[in-house]
């Protein structure tokens, strides 16, 4: 892409970056397979410019935070200052060198955050939204999916799908643990309570080892589940590759890989039907546009993550989802955490939604300004 310019032809720097830890209570547990959280972390990102521009981002920092931050501001910040913000992917080259070793982890999250800044940048420069920028198929609104409900008892579980259908969404995630005998009787109990014209989705965070996984995957075909959500831990790939060929629900997963090479085989040799990267997980809006590029390449679709993150990674994702070809539909995620209700503007997808339609944000870059009070609210000191 052409250098982002001023009215003066000359180039947009960057003069500063910022990264602010932050940290926040959930206003009601989010409770899976891996445990109950009451409390989770991330990293906003501001890049600032000598035009004044200043772009946002946001990293998947759940935990130690402080520890992101710190890598944001001595290992990225000087290979940042004073270079071209237009060059994103120079940019993300020269981020990735700052580290040896394969790409993940802390490090393609922090440049994420990043990432998704620099592009919020060029929007604003621009005059743009993200979702324009990225030259793509210009949907002005995208599908979406309540999530989730929780691992929790019959009762909570009834009354959380009850409020979901209540609010007018016709897609629901279902979230599934162990032991297996409760999780199938789960999956049919909810069935039955949400009727035909509801679509459900399993999600199991790695609960299960491979026999697990096949006989919950039987389950969900026979109630009519839309997909399987990480039945497997990531790594385990050729379990993922039996899974396939020993039951009918498509699999779906992603939000675990960092790289676009990391959902390379499972995609190539279409394993996945869906493919979910998390936008401040995967190398931000650069990386996971590759990523879904790739799947769609291989027929496979894209379905952006966004679990317990902020109001910044859902505006990406929903600028990514209206822009490429393979997107199926956003997790819209219905905690109503303060990362979502009190950082911006924009209120949370959860509330926006008609219907399971959200409109995607119309002003330039990300479409949204931060509310600093709130930043300064929520910031680890």
């Amino acid at each position: 892409m052409d250098s982002v310019q001023r009215s003066t032809g000359q180039a947009i720097l960057i003069s500063d970056v910022v990264a602010h830890p932050l940290s926040q209570t959930l206003p009601k547990p989010t409770v899976t397979s891996w445990g109950t959280y009451h409390k989770v972390s991330m990293v906003l990102v501001e890049v600032r410019t000598d035009a004044g521009i200043v772009g946002v981002g946001e990293v998947l920092a759940r935990f130690s935070p402080k520890a992101y931050a710190e890598l944001i501001e001595t290992s990225l910040k000087p290979r940042l200052i004073g270079q071209d913000a237009s060059n994103i992917g120079a940019l993300w080259q020269s981020m990735r060198r700052s580290l040896s070793g394969r790409a993940g982890g802390m490090l393609i999250e922090a440049i994420a955050g990043v990432d998704i800044a620099l592009w919020d940048v060029m929007g604003k420069a621009a005059g743009m939204p993200i979702a324009k920028l990225l030259g793509g198929i210009g949907r002005e609104t995208i599908e979406v999916y309540a999530a989730a409900v929780n691992w929790v008892d019959d009762v909570e579980a009834d009354r959380e799908l009850e409020r979901y259908i209540g609010e007018g969404f016709p897609r629901i995630k279902v979230k599934m643990a162990n032991p297996v005998r409760e999780a199938c009787r789960r999956i049919e109990r909810l069935r039955k309570r949400a009727g035909d014209d509801i679509e459900l989705c399993v999600d199991a965070n790695w609960a299960y080892d491979l026999d697990q996984a096949i006989e919950v995957g039987r389950a969900l075909s026979a109630n009519g589940y839309f997909w399987f959500e990480e039945p497997l831990a990531p790594e385990n790939e050729q379990g993922y590759e039996e899974l396939r060929k020993r039951c009918d629900v498509p699999l779906a997963a992603g939000e675990s890989n960092f790289t676009a090479d990391q959902a390379q085989r499972l995609v190539a040799n279409r394993t996945l039907s869906i493919l979910q990267p998390d936008v401040a997980r995967a190398g931000g809006i650069s990386e996971t546009r590759r990523m879904a590029d790739y799947a769609a390449l291989h027929d496979v679709g894209y379905a952006p993550h966004i679990g317990m993150s902020g109001i910044i990674c859902e505006t990406a994702s929903a600028h990514l989802a209206a822009a490429l070809p393979n997107f199926q539909v956003m997790e819209c995620e219905c905690d109503l955490s303060p990362f979502k209700r009190d950082l911006a503007d924009l209120a949370p997808g959860c509330l926006r939604q008609k219907k399971g339609q959200l409109d995607v944000p119309t002003r330039p870059g990300l479409g949204i300004e931060i509310d600093w009070d709130a930043v300064k609210r929520l910031r680890i000191q």
